[in-house]
């Protein structure tokens, strides 16, 4: 017997130097190995897919107009300021701080340190000299926003920008400003690699650089844009995605099909008729963008025949506008009567709006002597948040119109093709809309209807002398009761000149994967997506 157990005794020592593992030590190696494999996994990369309207113009944020530019240039580049997560309260960007002078002509920024471009160039004073001067050096047909914002009267409201040192700048204005922080937070302006721009010149919106917290990747045409994380992102720990492709699907029900089928994990320009099913849609999740915005059909004030006042106030009777907003929004809108939303300061609720009457439409159409010449009426070819369906829409309008005796032909171009065109002036009446950049009065009447702004976001080419009067004395005003006052004047005067319809300020709809953590829709329409996150 005690032979036996000696001889199985040795016969264990020998299997186990030889390489043999008892079965409790196999279950232990193999746990560890479980467990180093598990350690050793990388995580799945974070990639997020947006489903959107239609492609972007540029991704230049200083030549661009359109939202869908912006969508992506908001993470691409960023700001000396930013807005709040989701409301235009202005918050430290790339200056952590900033001085007002108490003539308020003189604006300092302390900037961020340590921040680079995604080339490398460093982020200093000299490279915020060096944007703003060449926004400056711009043309009012290219540089649409600054002209818009940063020149009056032909003369450069910023008159002067310097360093102090490698992190301070300091800009001198010719007169005051009343919301210049909240226009220098706005998306045009954000800061681009010096480096990058002077060397791409006019090709710089193909291959953008900034320092935000995505870096460019690709850009396939009337497809996708893809941008990837920073790795050297100053704020530590952002972006959470690694990844995030922007695909345009012009059908607002083929985007929310690729929503349903998981080839995308978030869809702008969510039909309103759709909400209640995606509420009910465990899997899903209903967004609402916070309204500022205003959707309306322009006429060009200087082609017959909007050329007559009288014909543009008949336009705006003809229209039922309650009708359109029944039909599209799903009550997810409300009827428009000014050029702004009710959100914002200054907005005079005491205008009439033009009640639909028909009738008084046709007795103004003649007293106008309207010979009934055909116009064409042009349709926005995709959506738009301000406007869900513009192609259906439009032939509501048309059929007001032929109602009244005006008769029309729908007419659409590619998107890029459209905003260039109507920006020329070449159109007889149009539809188009404007999501507030800053939440401002200024952001909206000034912009879109000054005679400064023709050529540029002032579509209609409408000028009115006492208009802009007000508006560029609300500008310099620094007494927000003032600024109130002098902006409710003149949408009374704007409301009679009739140089839109005004038909909509509505709620945007977006849906999501429920997975999708962090996503917090901005009043503005330009998203920032460091904190967003895929479960």
């Amino acid at each position: 017997m005690l032979s036996i157990v000696l001889v199985a005794c040795n016969t264990a020592t020998k299997e186990k130097e030889g390489g043999t593992t008892s079965e409790t030590e196999t279950d232990t190696e193999t746990d560890t190995t479980t467990t180093e494999t598990q350690e050793n996994t990388p995580a799945k990369p974070q990639i997020l897919v947006f489903g959107r309207g239609a492609d972007s113009v540029s991704l230049d944020p200083a030549i661009v107009t359109d939202g869908e530019s912006f969508k992506v240039t908001q993470n691409v580049f960023e700001t000396l300021l930013n807005f709040g997560p989701q409301d235009t309260t202005i918050q430290p960007g790339l200056a952590k701080t900033w001085e007002v002078s108490s003539d308020g002509l003189s604006y300092t920024f302390t900037l961020e340190e340590g921040v680079k471009f995604h080339d490398g160039t460093d982020f200093n004073a000299e490279a915020v000299i060096k944007n703003v001067n060449r926004w400056k050096a711009g043309t009012a047909e290219d540089f649409y926003y600054f002209n818009s914002m940063f020149k009056a009267e032909g003369t450069d409201i910023i008159t002067d920008v310097k360093a102090d040192g490698d992190y301070k700048v300091i800009f001198t204005l010719s007169r005051p400003q009343a919301p210049f922080l909240k226009n220098i937070a706005m998306s045009p302006f954000g800061i681009a690699s010096p480096t990058a721009f002077e060397a791409a010149g006019d090709a710089f919106g193909d291959k953008p650089v900034g320092t935000g917290p995505f870096k460019f990747v690709e850009w396939k045409r009337n497809d996708s844009i893809t941008i990837e994380k920073f790795e050297d992102y100053w704020e530590e720990g952002l972006p959470k995605l690694d990844k995030v492709i922007f695909r345009s699907i012009p059908d607002n029900s083929a985007r929310l099909n690729a929503l349903n089928a998981g080839e995308i994990d978030l869809a702008d320009g969510i039909n309103p008729s759709d909400g209640k099913g995606i509420e009910a849609n465990s899997a899903l999740q209903l967004i609402e963008r916070p309204s500022m915005n205003i959707g309306y059909l322009g006429l060009t004030n200087t082609r017959k025949p909007f050329d007559n006042v009288l014909v543009r106030q008949a336009v705006n009777y003809a229209i039922n506008k309650q009708g359109i907003v029944d039909a599209f929004f799903e009550g997810r809108a409300q009827v428009a009567k000014n050029p702004m939303p009710p959100s914002i300061s200054g907005y005079n609720d005491e205008v009439e709006p033009y009640p639909y009457d028909p009738e008084k439409a046709k007795a103004l159409l003649a007293e106008a002597g309207y010979d009934g010449a055909p116009i064409e009426l042009w349709a926005m070819p995709v959506p738009r948040p301000y406007m869900p369906d513009g192609a259906k829409v439009a032939e509501v309008i048309q059929k007001n119109l032929e109602d009244v005796g005006i008769p029309s032909k729908i007419v659409t171009f590619e998107w890029a093709t459209y905003l260039e065109k109507t920006k020329n002036g070449e159109a007889d009446a149009f539809m188009l809309g404007w999501t507030g950049d800053n939440g401002d009065a200024d952001n909206f009447i000034y912009t879109l209807l000054d005679k400064d702004n023709i050529g540029s976001n002032n579509y209609a080419y409408y000028s009115n002398d006492k208009v802009h009067d007000l508006l560029i004395a609300a500008q310099s005003e620094t007494d927000e009761n003032v600024r109130i006052d002098l902006y409710k004047q003149a949408q009374v005067i704007i409301h009679e000149d009739a140089p839109w319809v005004p038909l909509a300020h509505s709620t945007p709809l977006l849906a999501a994967k429920a997975e999708v953590k962090g996503f917090l829709p901005h009043p503005t329409g330009s998203d920032r997506l460091l904190n967003v996150s895929i479960e």
